[in-house]
């Protein structure tokens, strides 16, 4: 699996945090994939659990920066900047998430790196 198609599997997810649905981002996973986000949180597997875990990003505006991505053998580490709005709120974190990928460049594992402590209110 060559370094620049997992480069683009991470910008596609990295856009589908900001732009779309939470069947836009579940898609990026394999069928059988796994999240973890924050780790030690209870892992979700399949895209039904993935999207269910997406969907409370619904209705809000939201951007993604990426901010450092690493890429090894079928995985990468990215360290990147997500802001989220809704209503008059806005959160910003920055966690560093590992992902691995299948030969479709789906992630079949994600763990995100953070804690409440990390969450800035704007």
């Amino acid at each position: 699996m060559s370094t620049e198609k997992i480069n683009k599997a991470v910008l596609r997810y990295l856009d589908a945090v900001a732009n779309g649905t939470a069947d836009d981002i579940a898609s990026c996973y394999a069928e059988d994939g796994t999240l973890e986000d924050p780790v030690g949180s209870e892992p979700r597997r399949g895209r039904a659990a993935i999207r269910e875990f997406y969907s409370t990003l619904e209705g809000a505006r939201r951007n993604t920066e990426p901010l450092t991505v690493r890429v090894a053998g079928d995985s990468a580490a990215f360290h990147f900047r997500v802001r989220i709005e809704r209503g008059d709120l806005t959160f910003e974190v920055e966690p560093i998430d590992v992902m691995t990928f299948d030969e479709d460049q789906r992630i079949t594992s994600m763990r995100a790196y953070w804690n409440g402590d990390d969450m800035r209110q704007l």
